[in-house]
């Protein structure tokens, strides 16, 4: 069992996305700074890209109900304004007995990946859902 959804990553998602967590670093919200950067141009937040990844959890696999339990991220490479960012997830266990699954994560652009990782959930009863 596999899902996917893809964003395209805009200025404004940086900074609102500044202005809810907190984490105005410079190179996430000033062009002036991440021009001076190795990057040379604003970066996309970390946990920006990995929010794609919670929102796949809780609306698409296991979806609704399910409760994020935790997550392993590596970040690979820098996500810039502009790029679209392909999120996946895949079930690779399941523990009925618990109601947890482990899902193996990953977001990409242009083929090459940025993020990866795994996640466990606790997974909503059917009835539930």
């Amino acid at each position: 069992m596999s899902e996917s959804l893809m964003r395209t990553v805009m200025v404004r998602d940086l900074d609102r996305f500044a202005e809810i967590s907190g984490d105005d670093n410079p190179i996430h919200v000033c062009d002036d700074f991440a021009a001076t950067t190795k990057f040379g141009q604003r970066i996309a937040h970390g946990m920006f890209t990995a929010s794609l990844i919670s929102a796949l959890l809780g609306t698409r696999l296991p979806g609704p109900g399910a409760v994020y339990l935790s997550q392993t991220i590596q970040f690979l490479a820098p996500v810039k304004i502009g790029d679209v960012v392909a999120a996946y997830v895949e079930v690779v266990e399941l523990v009925p007995e618990r109601r947890r699954a482990r899902l193996f994560c990953e977001a990409r652009v242009d083929g090459k990946p940025v993020l990866e990782g795994e996640a466990w959930v606790a997974v909503p009863s059917r009835t539930r859902r």
